[in-house]
């Protein structure tokens, strides 16, 4: 199956809301406000099939000079199994290095499928400087609070797993 990977445009936020709205109802992601996505579009790649559709998507949002996180990576139930979410993984990862960030973080019930991709269960925030975790400590994000495992967050939002990879260490591709 051919698949394309594209930067997201605004147009596709109807898409990426109506493809994440059951998904939240699942308790799988969490779902925003529409704003929220417009705000992040830039972060967002889309992935289409030969026929134009978008089959799927993911965010890569970053946080510091060497720490990103995979946000909102999702595929349609039709397409579920067919290497859609691996190819936007990787386009997201390739993406993160093209950045220079070092290290990437995901929250997911899908542990086995980021396990593929390179990610290992994080347990403690060991890939930060002191100095870098203070400063991240600053952020409004809730996405940072999820990686620091701060006490406001927790019980986590969704009760997933926090997985990390080291893009130096990255599994071959090919």
């Amino acid at each position: 199956m051919e698949i394309t990977v594209r930067p997201a445009r605004t147009q596709d936020v109807k898409v990426i809301r109506s493809m994440v709205q059951p998904l939240a109802t699942d308790r799988v992601l969490l779902d925003k406000d529409k704003v929220a996505y417009f705000e992040a579009i830039q972060e967002f790649l889309m992935a289409e099939n030969a026929d134009g559709e978008i089959v799927g998507f993911g965010a890569l949002h970053v946080m510091w000079e060497d720490l990103a996180e995979v946000r909102t990576l999702a595929t349609l139930d039709a397409f579920q199994g067919r290497g859609v979410g691996g190819v936007v993984l990787n386009a997201l990862l390739d993406k993160a290095e093209d950045l220079g960030v070092q290290h990437v973080f995901c929250l997911t019930f899908e542990t086995s499928f980021f396990q593929r991709h390179g990610f290992e269960v994080m347990n403690d925030q060991s890939v930060l400087d002191p100095a870098v975790f203070n400063q991240l400590l600053l952020s409004t994000d809730e996405g940072v609070a999820e990686f620091l495992d701060l006490a406001r967050v927790k019980p986590n939002t969704l009760g997933n797993t926090r997985m990390i990879v080291d893009l130096a260490k990255r599994p071959d591709r090919n």
